[in-house]
Parts: structure tokens; C-alpha cells; sequence
């Protein structure tokens, strides 16, 4: 049985000046299904169940599982669930390269149409929500890269730091600035690039309506558990990350690579245990904050889900096995 991850070349150059739309091709958004949920609600082992029941193969709807070597933060599925039911979608690439949603997109469409050969069924599971909404809406990215104003961005930061341009974005598009880290500088950048070359926001170009009823995927569905058990799952789950050598894994892959890239960085749990190597923190300090972000990162999870009327809302208590969750959903899909 075939378990490794599809890897597609990717190749896109930008056109400085001109807005750019990436579409998933509605014809394989139309025989795929998607299960998303927030973190550590159990959606990849219902996932597991759900490929059995549909003939599935599963493709990770994860961005930060696309990194080589992450694999105690991130969760990866074990060896054992990857025998059977085939993945993709993981380990795409070293966690100091950047990958972007649009090499999602591309790499994404790949993979489906492989397992559609096989005659299998693409489910796409997991949790970030703007790879799902590119998949089911597509992507607009705004006009293509300027290196001019890039570079005297950059330029910028480096005199004044960081966030003085983070604080210049906040000033010109509040809501972008409130979905991105002062020290992610690249996309800090970006935001501010596509003011100067648009002469609007990204938070007004990104408005991705839903597609007309009859292009929409059919089988889009979430798992919405209550928020106390859901809590208490997150905090199990860091522990056990922790026992499972979370921080041995941070320290090998800083030994390894240097300087993780920032797309990488942004993976809860990384980051903060970056920050108690370099001395920030005490590990009890960052373990706090590790459950902490990953509780407001399920807050946040949440209300994207809701807010795509695409999906279908599971309800489940949590004290559901797996295949209780698959039937459910199936039960959903065929009522």
C-alpha cells in the first residue's frame, strides 16, 4: 500500500503589479470530502474512521504538518495509522524554508487527482482554517511582489525594528495586523506592500465570498465538542507532548537547521519552547503559555469554521468513540 506523502513541484512566478486569483479546480473540490475542528478535539482519529467508511486517503489539512522533523508539535499520525489509511500532505518540506498557501493549493490539487487514479476518495482532515477556505473558495493574493518596495521595507526594519512597522500596519489595516505577529516580518511586509501597490487593504482584497450552491464542495463538515472538555483535552495534550520529548525534538531541530523559518515558528508549542531555550522563559513559564495559545488558537478555530457557511456543524460531546464521530458524520452527509 502506497503511504508515503505526494510532493508536487511547485512553480508560480508572481507579475509585479497585477492581482493574482488561485483556484482549487471545482470539478476535484466536487468529490472531495473535509472534516475540520479545532485542536485536540479528536478529528484525526474520526478522520482514520471516516477514509475506512468512504474508501478514503487522507490528505492533512495542517500547516504547520507539512514541516520535516515537527512531528511531536504537530501531532503527525503514527506510523501505524499512516499503514492504514494512506497520508499526504506531510513533511513537504525543511521547517527553515517557508511554504505558502498557494503551494498548498498547488501541491493539494496534486495529490487529489492521485488518489482519484486510484479510484479513492480525497478527505481532506484537520485544523487550519485558511487552507480550508482556500480550498473551497480559493485564494486571492493581491497584486504581485514588488522587490522595489520590499526591500525598502526590510530596509526599514532592520533601522527601526520590527514593530515599527507593525505598528505602521495597525494604522493602515488594523484587522490584518491583528492576525499577524510583529516579528513575522515577511508577512508584516506583504500587508504593507499591498497597500502601496493596491492602494487598499488586504483585509478589503481577502473578502472571499462562498461559491453559488452548485459549485460548492458537498461534504464539508466540522466537529464542534464543548469548550470545557475541549480545555481539558488541550491540557492533556501539551503534557502528554511534553512526556512524548516536545522539547527534545525543539532542541534537535535549532541544532539542525539554526534559525527556523517564520512560517514554521508560528507552530504553537515551537515557538514558545524556542523562546525558553534562548532563556525567555522557564520551561513551567512556557508550558503555560504553550496551553494558553492553544487554547485562544481553538477560540480562534472556531469562529472560522462558523463563519464558512460551507460547513456542516458536527456536534459531539467528546465522549464519542471514533467510529460513533464517522457514523455521525456519514449520517449527516446521507440525511
Amino acid at each position: 500500500m502506497f503511504v508515503g506523502p505526494i510532493i508536487a513541484a511547485r512553480s508560480a512566478a508572481s507579475t509585479q503589479g497585477r492581482s493574482q486569483n488561485v483556484s482549487f479546480d471545482p470539478e476535484l473540490r466536487r468529490r472531495c470530502w473535509f472534516l475540520a475542528g479545532p485542536t485536540a478535539c479528536g478529528k484525526s482519529a474520526a478522520g482514520i474512521e471516516l477514509a475506512k467508511r468512504i474508501e478514503a486517503e487522507i490528505l492533512s489539512l495542517d500547516s504547520m504538518a507539512v514541516y520535516r522533523g515537527m512531528d511531536v508539535g504537530t501531532a503527525k499520525p503514527p506510523e501505524g495509522d499512516r499503514c492504514a489509511v494512506p497520508h499526504h500532505l506531510i513533511d513537504l518540506v525543511d521547517p527553515d524554508q517557508n511554504y505558502s498557501v498557494t503551494e498548498y493549493l498547488s501541491d493539494a490539487e496534486d495529490a487529489c487527482r492521485a488518489v482519484l487514479s486510484r479510484g479513492r476518495v480525497p478527505l481532506f482532515v484537520g485544523g487550519t482554517g485558511l487552507y480550508l477556505r482556500s480550498l473551497l473558495r480559493g485564494l486571492f493574493e493581491g497584486p504581485g511582489k514588488s522587490n522595489e518596495i520590499r526591500d525598502r521595507l526590510e530596509r526599514e526594519a532592520e533601522a527601526a525594528g520590527n514593530e515599527a512597522l507593525h505598528a505602521r500596519l495597525r494604522s493602515l489595516d488594523p484587522p490584518r495586523a491583528a492576525k499577524i505577529h510583529p516579528n513575522d516580518l515577511r508577512r508584516v511586509v506583504r500587508a504593507l506592500e499591498v497597500i502601496e501597490t493596491a492602494g487598499r487593504p488586504m483585509s478589503e482584497l481577502q473578502v472571499n465570498p462562498a461559491l453559488p450552491e452548485g459549485e460548492r464542495a458537498r461534504h464539508v463538515y466540522w466537529l464542534s465538542p464543548p469548550r470545557e472538555w475541549l480545555y481539558q483535552s488541550i491540557e492533556r495534550r501539551v503534557d502528554r507532548m511534553l512526556a512524548d520529548g516536545l522539547l527534545e525534538e525543539t532542541r534537535r531541530l535549532r541544532e539542525r537547521f539554526g534559525t527556523l523559518s517564520l512560517t514554521a515558528l508560528q507552530a504553537i508549542g515551537y515557538r514558545e519552547l524556542v523562546e525558553h531555550l534562548e532563556g525567555q522563559h522557564t520551561l513551567d513559564e512556557a508550558v503555560e503559555l504553550i496551553k494558553r495559545h492553544t487554547r485562544q488558537f481553538a477560540k480562534r478555530q472556531h469562529t472560522w469554521f462558523r463563519n464558512l457557511e460551507e460547513c456542516r456543524v458536527t456536534e459531539i460531546s467528546g465522549e464519542e468513540t471514533p467510529a460513533e464521530v464517522a457514523e455521525q458524520i456519514i449520517a449527516c452527509g446521507t440525511g
